[in-house]
């Protein structure tokens, strides 16, 4: 389970704010036609969101945004997805997943005969293999130093979640005809239930067909035989790279990524309800009906486009043209206004699991710690909550926690504790003892085409300056964000993380040393052993006590700053589209997108 990058949410990282008269379709979709019994099927919806479509792998750290995990979820078949109460709820048409014994932890996973991607290969170990290999880190042997840097060995696959979990597992065991595999653990795992294969996480990845020929191999048995044959990496003994699995990992890191529809079908392939029938590159992407699913709900529509639209009064005014029939804007008092003066719009705003946030680099102009809590020291936490956030909800407040929100019992605690009360209020006199005469350069990397990201920017950039440093205004385009992430370009970025809203592995995810989705080098010892005792904890009060320590320790370190926790908002046009409901965490609006339907 992963925390994914997110751009839907106030404040957080979003797409190209194009214009409507550049991606205008005719209107929102097709109408549907009346079943025997009167229930309507077909026809199509059309949804707008903020980011641009970058990857067709959102497991990699660098497709890791949040509208590809959302096109993945619609074309990914799973063993589980999280609905909106954020239960576990488990999909037996795909296959099952059980525990068989406790004391080892030993859980089973097998797919159901006949499912199977929509090029006819059938979905088998081998794919749930190629998916375990890349989670797990099983074959890393790297060796880092005191900044997260590797000095030794080979990280092989740029997964964006946690690993420290399913590295709990040894080589698993294949069973029942090529269709199960059995991990068993070393030691008890608190999040085993959404460790592997759910919606939420991209499914079961990518085909192991396809990478298998991609890396030169002769077939999926070579890429069996190949995993099958590894050991496990040793960091404290690392092994010469294996020229193989480096060509598979590098398969997997990049080859999957693109803009528009490849011409080869096989890097596109489906094993959900939908496919990808066409991509306009920043603009929009289609799906269609994958006629062959069978192992899952059955999506009452035949056809779903979602179109980017960064700036929130486009989206409105596509959903009040008709030319859309869901939007997931950036919300705002205005935009709420907006929208509730269409006729026929159904409103949602609720909280959403996800913060807004500035995070230093360890390196560069930030590897000094008296420059880290300078800039801090500058960043005006109140002044971007009264103008980003404070319209639309009248108690928001500045977060003080990286990993507890004001609704979670132990936020209160964590905050009075984590020494985020020496960032209540802006110190530009305290900022320039810590400088002591020095001027700074600092690159912030936002996505520019984000007006709330703008604003943020812009409030940091006049503060900072107040004290000394000097901004450089690093601002990327709507789908290029993303994948700057952590490439060493900017010093500071703004952007969002949204949370699936169980288990615990987001926390290594980020702030382990050298993990996946740890963008800015931070590494802390005391802070690696915490999470390590974390994973393999099952008490939740135990947990909370854990997660609060870790908290301490980011603050600390001068890490960077939380701003706010987002407000999710969902619009949709109830006159003409039906079972749209709220979902608070990554996977927003779509979490149960088998259930719209067109009325009649």
């Amino acid at each position: 389970m992963r925390f994914g990058r997110t751009s839907k949410a106030i404040g957080v990282a979003a797409a190209a704010a194009l214009a409507l008269s550049a991606c205008a379709t005719a209107g929102g979709g097709s109408s549907a036609t009346e079943s025997a019994s009167g229930s309507q099927t077909g026809g199509s919806i059309s949804v707008a969101e903020t980011n641009a479509f970058s990857s067709f792998n959102s497991d990699s750290a660098k497709g890791n945004v949040d509208i590809n995990g959302k096109i993945a979820y619609m074309t990914r078949g799973g063993f589980y997805h999280i609905d909106n109460e954020l239960n576990v709820v488990r999909n037996e048409e795909f296959g099952t997943y059980e525990k068989v014994s406790d004391d080892p932890l030993v859980v089973k996973y097998t797919v159901k005969e006949g499912v199977k991607w929509s090029d006819g290969n059938a979905i088998d170990a081998g794919d749930l293999l190629l998916n375990w290999l890349v989670e797990s880190g099983f074959a890393n042997d790297a060796k880092t130093d005191e900044n997260g840097k590797v000095t030794s060995g080979t990280n092989y696959f740029d997964f964006a979640g946690d690993t420290s979990g399913l590295n709990l597992t040894k080589q698993p065991e294949v069973g029942d005809g090529g269709r199960s595999i059995t991990l068993t653990y070393s030691k008890p795992y608190a999040d085993w239930e959404i460790a592997f294969g759910g919606l939420s996480d991209g499914g079961i990845g990518l085909p192991a067909h396809v990478v298998a020929e991609k890396a030169g191999l002769a077939d999926e048995q070579a890429l069996v035989d190949l995993i099958q044959g590894l050991k496990k990496g040793d960091p404290g003994n690392p092994a010469k790279e294996n020229a193989q699995l480096k060509k598979v990992a590098d398969v997997w890191n990049t080859g999957f990524d693109t803009k528009s529809l490849p011409s080869d079908s096989s890097l596109y392939l489906s094993s959900g309800p939908f496919i990808v029938d066409s991509i306009t590159p920043d603009q929009s992407i289609t799906l269609v009906r994958n006629e062959s699913y069978t192992w899952g709900p059955a999506p009452k529509v035949d056809e779903i486009t979602v179109r980017f639209i960064g700036a929130a009064p486009d989206q409105v005014q596509a959903l009040k043209n008709g030319e859309v029939d869901i939007i997931a804007p950036q919300p705002s008092a205005d935009t709420v206004e907006l929208l509730k003066a269409i006729d026929g719009v159904t409103v949602d705003v609720e909280d959403q699991l996800a913060y807004d946030h500035i995070d230093l680099n360890f390196s560069g102009v930030f590897a000094d710690a008296d420059v880290r809590q300078a800039f801090l020291k500058t960043v005006p936490r109140q002044a971007i909550v009264d103008r980003i956030v404070k319209p639309l909800k009248e108690d928001a407040a500045p977060l003080n926690s990286q990993f507890f929100i004001p609704t979670q019992e132990p936020y209160k605690a964590s905050a009075e504790s984590n020494g985020s009360s020496a960032y209540a209020d802006v110190d530009i006199e305290g900022a320039k003892r810590l400088l002591n005469g020095k001027k700074p350069e600092v690159r912030i990397m936002y996505n520019k085409d984000n007006p709330n990201r703008v604003d943020a920017y812009s409030l940091i950039q006049e503060s900072a300056e107040k004290a000394g440093f000097k901004i450089v205004d690093g601002g990327l385009g709507a789908s290029d964000w993303g994948s700057a992430l952590g490439g060493g370009t900017y010093d500071a970025a703004i952007f969002g993380w949204t949370s699936p809203g169980v288990g615990v592995s987001n926390v290594p995810q980020i702030f382990k040393t050298n993990a996946g989705s740890n963008f800015n080098g931070f590494s802390n010892k005391e802070a690696d052993r915490l999470m390590d005792e974390l994973i393999v904890t099952t008490d939740k009060a135990k947990q909370d006590e854990l997660v609060t320590k870790i908290d301490k320790l980011v603050w600390e370190s001068f890490y960077g700053l939380p701003l706010f926790q987002s407000v999710g908002l969902d619009a949709y046009n109830s006159d003409r589209v039906e079972g749209v409901k709220y979902q608070p965490n990554q996977t927003g609006v779509f979490w149960n997108f088998w259930e719209w339907g067109v009325k009649g």
